[in-house]
């Protein structure tokens, strides 16, 4: 299992788990609270319920680079094109926009 904090303008926003049975995120409730929530994706609207996908979310996969830079981090990463979850935690901390994505070491999970 992986996991990754989804930060929305250096706000926690939610968590994205990938698991045996695919790919789950959920908003965090302190974020929901907050006047200014805004959902992070318009194909992911703020709610309480887990959205559960049996791939990686569109949203996160358009979030990875593509071509040369790609190129770049699966040789430097040593990461496999199909491995969209490792591809999101190494390429995505630092991405363009107002959503970064931390990955949650497993001994924190």
């Amino acid at each position: 299992m992986r996991s990754a904090n989804i930060l929305f303008n250096d706000v926690h926003a939610g968590v994205l788990v990938e698991d045996d049975d695919g790919y789950h995120f959920t908003y965090h409730d302190a974020y929901l609270r907050s006047p200014q929530a805004v959902a992070i994706s318009m194909t992911l609207p703020l709610r309480e319920a887990t959205y559960d996908s049996p791939i990686l979310f569109p949203f996160f996969d358009g979030l990875i680079p593509e071509g040369w830079l790609l190129n770049i981090a699966e040789r430097n990463w040593k990461t496999q094109p199909r491995d969209r979850m490792g591809l999101l935690l190494v390429c995505c901390e630092d991405c363009i926009g107002a959503v970064s994505v931390h990955a949650i070491d497993e001994v924190q999970a």
